[in-house]
């Protein structure tokens, strides 16, 4: 069986992406820190055919999220793929101007992005490697490639995944294992001050499953409206 593990899995993009590799016969674990939110998406998962298993753990709580990835790979073998992406909801974004931003503002959303994405990869590159293939994605809004003075604490902390997952499918060139970035230049579901277009996740979600099965060669995708 093959799996993928959605890191920051939520009931807009987390879900889309669940449902689009499900119908393409992976499991699906979810990971987040809300085990009530997770059994209803695995409830809405397994009513619509797809295997799928919640596994809580903070994204700030590296060895709870360490482990979250051990146990996926223990029930469901193997994690194939990683989709990361709670810089989605920059909910923790820090309404301010660049001078008046503190580096205490911009350590949390460094935390949340990149160091968690570090430490989600180093918990799975091991087995991908071990095994000759695999895929990881991180995904960000649109802000690690335009940023805006509202928000220069979650802008720089995205802008810093990007680099880093970049500079990752360089590192993995020719090694199987494909590592990818997805900048979403549009707003699912609902309307932002920077006057973004609205679109559903189930739109945003097929660029995933073609970086995967499709564009292995390719560092990025912006998705965009």
């Amino acid at each position: 069986m093959t799996s993928i593990a959605i890191v920051g899995a939520g009931p807009h993009l987390g879900l889309a992406v669940a449902r689009i590799f499900g119908s393409h016969g992976f499991d699906v674990a979810l990971i987040s820190r809300n085990r009530e939110k997770l059994d209803g998406l695995v409830g809405t998962l397994t009513a619509e055919g797809i295997t799928a298993a919640a596994f809580p753990a903070d994204v700030l709580d590296r060895d709870a999220l360490t482990q979250a990835l051990k146990d996926t790979a223990t029930q469901f073998g193997r994690i194939d793929v990683l989709e990361y992406s709670p810089a989605a909801a920059p909910d923790t974004a820090v309404m301010t101007t660049p001078t008046e931003t503190e580096p205490s503002d911009v350590q949390h959303q460094i935390e949340l992005q990149l160091y968690g994405a570090i430490t989600a990869t180093k918990a799975v590159l091991p087995a991908m490697r071990e095994a000759g293939t695999g895929t990881l994605l991180f995904t960000t809004g649109a802000r690690s490639l335009n940023p805006q003075p509202p928000t220069p604490n979650s802008d720089a902390a995205a802008a810093a995944l990007r680099n880093w997952a970049i500079n990752l499918h360089k590192e993995l060139d020719g090694t199987g294992i494909q590592a990818a970035h997805i900048g979403i230049d549009a707003t699912i579901g609902t309307p932002t001050f920077y006057g973004q277009p609205r679109v559903t996740a189930d739109q945003i979600s097929p660029v995933h499953w073609e970086l995967h099965a499709a564009q292995r060669d390719q560092s990025e995708q912006i998705f965009r409206a």
